[in-house]
């Protein structure tokens, strides 16, 4: 998927029983989801059972990274917490079908839109851990 850049001061995620697995992922440069061992279906964000199937057995299945901005937002007001500049948060579809909600990165926010393609990356927080961020696979100057 990539290396893990620095951009900034990003607070750490919320490392939870069900998220560790992802959180875990992504430190290695990797973008993974939860799949049903009973449905096979994925889903994000994790939890302890298949919200189809009510299963409990699960594995985490690696992801293209490769998606699609279904809609976005910058927030202004008040400022976000670890960003020197607003952030673009973006819902993403994925190739697989799941949608994340992440952030965009290396855009101006007038030459975003709806069904730029997008692919996954990592950044750094501020205490060393990674999360992902999606940046445009075009040229959309």
């Amino acid at each position: 998927m990539g290396n893990v850049e620095n951009l900034g001061a990003r607070p750490d995620p919320v490392v939870r029983v069900d998220s560790a697995f992802f959180w875990e992922a992504c430190e290695r440069g990797e973008f993974v989801a939860q799949r049903c061992e009973g449905c096979e279906r994925l889903w994000h964000p994790p939890r302890p059972m298949c919200p189809i199937c009510h299963s409990t057995e699960k594995s985490a299945a690696a992801l293209s990274g490769k998606g699609v901005v279904m809609s976005y937002v910058m927030p202004v007001h008040p400022p976000a917490y670890g960003f020197a500049e607003p952030p673009i948060a973006a819902l993403i579809e994925l190739e697989e079908g799941l949608r994340f909600v992440g952030t965009l990165v290396d855009v101006e926010p007038a030459s975003i839109r709806v069904g730029m393609p997008v692919q996954v990356s990592f950044a750094a927080t501020s205490g060393g851990k990674a999360v992902p961020v999606f940046r445009p696979t075009e040229d959309i100057t």
